[in-house]
């Protein structure tokens, strides 16, 4: 991997920070969104690295918005060689006993966001034999009782699989990073357990699929820290 575009989505903090920053230590181009003007601005501050970093406001849940955020890498670095469906969030609630006027935001990010994205992306990375990758979650792997956020992960299992048959064809590689228990801000202030992961080892996990020679599709890695039993 020498001098790749990559586009990261809701990359302003957690995982999509620390693989932007991975990657730009190792030489790479980034652009990197958020829906946050201000969290962007100071993402990409503290990145520096301006002539390899583009920042793009927007929602990964909107089309237009998506195409844009794609056309304007493309434009601005020449190319696009993977594109990573980082954007998401949970509520925190269950359906037994959650407030159902903040899911709509929650599915459509966390589903029809990657969506988005790969209809986007796809003919670029098809030009380029590049891969999309898609942030899952363990969650997406095991059922937890009335989890909302857990079927929305359960779709991306499914939506990954989906892709691969559709990109395999067309030269693209397609894989599934399902992280287990990470110490992020996606939970929230709810307070991550004492065994959570920092997100450098997804970040690592992230780049070594991005970094697989020619003609190797991995398609899936979960990556849980010891101690998490589910």
């Amino acid at each position: 991997m020498t001098g790749k575009t990559v586009l990261i989505t809701g990359a302003t903090s957690g995982i999509g920070a620390h693989t932007a920053r991975l990657l730009l230590d190792r030489g790479h181009r980034v652009a990197v969104t958020g829906r946050d003007e201000t969290k962007l601005k100071t993402f990409l501050d503290e990145a520096g690295r301006p002539d390899r970093l583009l920042g793009l406001v927007a929602d990964a849940a909107d089309w237009e918005a998506t195409e844009t955020v794609v056309t304007s890498t493309v434009e601005h670095f020449g190319a696009l060689d993977a594109a990573v469906a980082n954007a998401g969030f949970m509520t925190g609630d269950s359906i037994g006993a959650g407030d159902p006027t903040s899911w709509a935001p929650m599915v459509l990010t966390n589903v029809l966001g990657p969506a988005l994205l790969a209809h986007a992306a796809l003919p670029h990375l098809e030009a380029t034999g590049g891969r999309l990758v898609l942030i899952g979650s363990v969650a997406g792997l095991k059922n937890s009782p009335g989890n909302l956020y857990s079927a929305t992960k359960w779709a991306t299992t499914g939506l990954a699989e989906n892709l691969r048959l559709h990109a395999t064809a067309r030269g693209i590689g397609v894989t599934l990073v399902n992280p287990g228990m990470i110490d992020t801000p996606f939970w929230q202030g709810a307070g991550a357990p004492s065994f959570a992961l920092s997100p450098q080892p997804i970040a690592e996990a992230i780049y070594y699929a991005l970094d697989q020679p020619a003609g190797v599709d991995l398609n899936t890695l979960t990556v849980r820290p010891i101690g998490q039993p589910v």
